[in-house]
């Protein structure tokens, strides 16, 4: 017969909005019954917490890895969706993150990918066409239907996108949304095609409006994005319709903490408690319908143990009635896993990023610490010698894309606010096709950041000179295999020499890799050239 294990403790029941004192049996991995006691107990148990949205890729460490770290903040399952390593290698590389995951006691709900490539502008490493997606979806390790971004597509009709989100309906599957600043006609085309789910809001008004087209909203906050602050009042005025989420979390931040940092954030902030436990723990799991308990007879027994109900520092994690963290130590190790990547292109030379001056206005990306927004404006170009340079006195940098997948000419744009006074930054990370991006204060450190990250086929750089940090990623170029807290220090070390180059963003290179976002407004830069999003078509360097 199976053994019944008994955790006593405050339990924290979310459905009756109570905590009281009781004993917890767990029989087969799952609760069998809670009593009620008069014993008064100091600990409380209440159920783990999960992340509603997460690139589990922007961790820059595998499923596996991830996990390792999560457990240790209380996050017993994510809902994750694999489009970063999609697009680096189609298929194949979602089926990579599903099989990794289930090589650890932790519940990842991957979703298939919906827009590989992320629009037909730039060049990605695959494509999953909607035949590819009805395929994936008709697997049951594929939970939902991954943020539609290309909103302009649905709210044209655009065939292929249509036909993604009916093959998604009819297998009764969630389709999740991506529409930043959409609203009036384009977001009830966009809302009435069932999509569910939003985590691009940026101000109260949007969010609201989309909640009122029946759109669950997603309280982002994440390494570069950060959400949280203007969207908190939905906690209390619509505590059915949100949830938590990071969307890209860097290695440096999960160490820290993950879904329990916004939890304790929110009560901090004054948030009702079951309310704010509702965004972190019920609304994810009713919404998409995961196998994760909530703490009542017949659930699986993911529980989660803490001191208190203010900092949330968990002391133990269940998953599946099987303690995997216990006060500081995860009780699993990480599986050693073969690397897969997709990577073809040759060195390049200063000659490939020398630009003619073709005019003396330029076009220049203004990029915005904690955003993925970017803003554009005309500058004089500074011209030596017949050709555009950066300008380190005004801040207007060099932005180079690099064709990872295909051996093709540098494109080359300028950017401003990332205030690097020498030296170079480059990474093979740059959403959403991730090819190579780098941006320097000369071409000579621009060259050197780019070739380093062929060298090594995929990661991320900084160098200045004969000196340089790097953190290897050989895993399709976005995730590496060592565990997190090492992936996290040599992060920080990468992160820090940017800084000393004069970079004033929180998270340069996080804000770097959405350089290339094209769905994401207003001026971008692919590997095909510059891209003006508001008006969804290709762009010039030299203003007229």
């Amino acid at each position: 017969m199976a053994e019944t294990v008994v955790l006593s403790g405050k339990v924290v029941d979310l459905r009756r909005r109570k905590i009281f004192n009781g004993d917890v049996f767990v029989k087969n991995g799952k609760i069998d019954k809670i009593q009620e006691t008069s014993t008064e107990y100091k600990k409380y148990i209440l159920p783990g917490f999960v992340d509603s949205h997460v690139h589990i890729e922007s961790s820059m460490v595998i499923p596996s890895s991830f996990a390792h770290i999560a457990v240790k903040h209380g996050t017993v399952a994510t809902v994750s969706d694999p489009h970063e390593i999609a697009n680096v290698m189609g298929v194949d590389g979602v089926y990579f993150m599903i099989n990794n995951g289930k090589k650890v006691p932790f519940k990842f709900y991957f979703g298939a990918p919906s827009c590989v490539p992320a629009t037909p502008f730039e060049t990605s490493g695959a494509e999953i066409d909607a035949q590819k997606t009805k395929w994936l979806l008709d697997d049951p390790d594929i939970y939902f239907l991954a943020e539609m971004m290309n909103f302009p597509g649905v709210i044209h009709g655009d065939k292929e996108v249509l036909q993604k989100i009916e093959y998604a309906n009819n297998a009764g599957k969630p389709v999740d949304g991506h529409a930043p600043g959409l609203s009036g006609d384009g977001l009830n085309k966009y809302a009435s095609v069932n999509i569910s789910t939003d985590h691009e809001c940026s101000t109260l008004e949007e969010a609201k409006e989309k909640i009122e087209k029946g759109i669950t909203i997603q309280i982002r906050e994440g390494s570069a994005a950060k959400n949280f602050e203007n969207l908190f009042p939905l906690i209390h005025s619509h505590p059915d319709k949100v949830m938590f989420c990071t969307d890209d979390c860097h290695p440096d931040d999960l160490i820290q903490g993950h879904i329990n940092k916004i939890v304790k954030r929110a009560i901090d902030k004054g948030g009702d408690f079951f309310d704010v436990l509702r965004a972190a723990i019920l609304n994810p799991v009713k919404h998409y319908g995961l196998n994760v308990g909530l703490l009542q007879p017949g659930d699986p027994a993911d529980l989660i143990m803490t001191s208190d109900l203010e900092n949330f520092d968990i002391e133990k994690t269940f998953i599946d009635g099987k303690l995997v963290y216990d006060k500081g130590q995860t009780l699993f190790n990480i599986p050693e896993e073969k690397p897969v990547n997709h990577f073809n292109c040759q060195p390049i030379n200063t000659d490939d990023i020398a630009v003619p001056a073709k005019g003396d206005q330029i076009r220049v990306i203004l990029a915005k610490d904690g955003d993925l927004i970017t803003g554009q404006e005309i500058f004089p170009a500074k011209i030596e010698n017949g050709f555009v340079v950066s300008d380190t006195k005004r801040d207007i940098l060099k932005i180079v894309v690099v064709n990872r997948y295909t051996p093709s000419k540098p494109v080359v744009g300028f950017i401003k606010n990332f205030n690097l006074k020498k030296g170079a930054i480059a990474g093979s990370i740059a959403h959403d096709s991730h090819n190579i991006i780098a941006i320097g204060a000369n071409d000579e450190d621009l060259v050197k950041a780019v070739n380093a990250i062929i060298g090594f086929t995929g990661g991320i750089v900084a160098c200045s000179g004969d000196f340089m940090e790097e953190l290897t990623l050989d895993v399709a170029g976005l995730m590496s295999r060592e565990d997190a807290s090492t992936v996290a220090q040599k992060y920080r070390q990468v992160n820090e020499l940017a800084k000393t180059f004069g970079s004033t963003l929180s998270a340069p290179f996080m804000t770097m890799a959405f350089m290339a976002l094209l769905v994401i407004p207003d001026l971008k830069i692919g590997d095909k050239g510059l891209f003006d999003v508001s008006h969804f078509e290709f762009t010039t360097l030299f203003a007229e």
